[in-house]
């Protein structure tokens, strides 16, 4: 379940990469007019990827809201142009698919507080 939710995130990105407007839409159960109902909400989705002052794009690989670091220290891919983010997208789906990033899943679900009832 883990790694199909981080595929789905992923190929958000590489939507958004191609679609700088993209919108995610969800649907939640609200109230209207005094009875819960389906709503479909739209959701901003924000982009992984940032550019430094050198103009290279960092991606930082996020598992909730926190990024993933995959050594000590560094939580960021440096990807030399935005032409080649679909390429290391499709990288990180395969490598999700087959388990290797499984250890870092485990390590930041670890250092997230456990939310329990109040």
């Amino acid at each position: 379940m883990r790694r199909a939710k981080f595929i789905e995130k992923l190929e958000e990105q590489k939507l958004l990469l191609q679609d700088p407007g993209y919108v995610r839409t969800v649907q939640r159960m609200a109230e209207v007019d005094g009875q819960k109902q389906a709503v479909v909400r739209r959701q901003r989705v924000r982009p992984w990827w940032k550019m430094d002052s050198t103009g290279q794009i960092i991606m930082s690989v996020k598992f909730g809201a926190k990024p993933i670091e995959f050594e000590k220290g560094k939580a960021g891919i440096a990807v030399p142009s935005k032409d080649k983010l679909p390429t290391v997208i499709n990288t990180l789906i395969e490598a999700v698919r087959a388990g290797e990033m499984d250890d870092l899943f485990a390590n930041a679900s670890k250092s997230r507080p456990a939310v329990g009832k109040k």
